[in-house]
């Protein structure tokens, strides 16, 4: 079992910055590739970013990549998003979660087992 905890959303004008965190329980975090999706009202969940449990290989949505980073310290159980050049359409519940099935692309939320409950994140124009 791994519990997901996130934190780090709020408001923020367009062009700025904000930093996702997720919190992970249990030993055996460094085992599991880990996403962030966001979800939009009225929209359907989509893949942000992701990595390997080592943290070795990352890969990124068209539309965040050069503007967000996805790290991760398995040492303290944690992942990263580092979200810059905000714009409106970023604005989104964003979710961590770690993936149980990687035979899956890293695209399918059906990927991930386990779901953190989302934070969310409002970029003002």
């Amino acid at each position: 079992q791994v519990q997901l905890v996130e934190s780090g959303g709020g408001v923020v004008q367009a062009g700025g910055s904000l930093r996702l965190s997720c919190a992970a329980s249990g030993r055996t975090f460094g085992r599991y590739g880990m996403g962030w999706f966001r979800q939009a009202p009225g929209k359907e969940r989509e893949f942000v970013a992701a990595l390997t449990g080592s943290g070795d290989a990352t890969i990124y949505a068209d539309s965040v990549k050069g503007r967000f980073t996805i790290s991760r310290n398995n040492a303290e159980n944690t992942v990263s998003l580092q979200m810059d050049s905000l714009k409106p359409e970023d604005t989104a519940e964003y979710y961590c979660a770690a993936q149980v099935s990687p035979t899956r692309s890293w695209y399918d939320p059906y990927s991930y087992g386990y779901w953190g409950q989302g934070t969310q994140v409002t970029v003002s124009s």
